[in-house]
């Protein structure tokens, strides 16, 4: 199966990159290295995540407080958003439509 980010995903990705990044050094890629294992993991298990909405299902990162929202199109896993999990929980519906 492949993976492809929303637009706005990828953005919301690379900008949490730079924050870590901007914290501490090597911390941004520590970040960008979890998120990546927990889409290799969404990517082999895409059913096992709690639904959050129709087709929509968070996977979590580890160490970072961060989820996976995703949907499963055909052989693709769909990025819906790469969200903070303390930050306004529902910004994130339009995109999945």
């Amino acid at each position: 199966m492949k993976y492809a980010f929303h637009p706005e995903a990828e953005t919301e990705f690379l900008h949490a990159i730079d924050y870590y990044e901007e914290c501490e050094p090597g911390l941004g890629y520590d970040f960008a290295v979890e998120v990546y294992s927990a889409i290799e993991r969404t990517i082999a298990y895409p059913m096992a995540w709690p639904s959050l909405a129709e087709d929509v299902r968070r996977s979590l990162v580890r160490r970072f407080p961060y989820g996976i929202l995703y949907s499963q199109q055909d052989d693709v896993l769909f990025v819906v958003a790469i969200m903070h999990l303390r930050r306004e929980p529902d910004y994130w519906q339009p995109r999945s439509k």
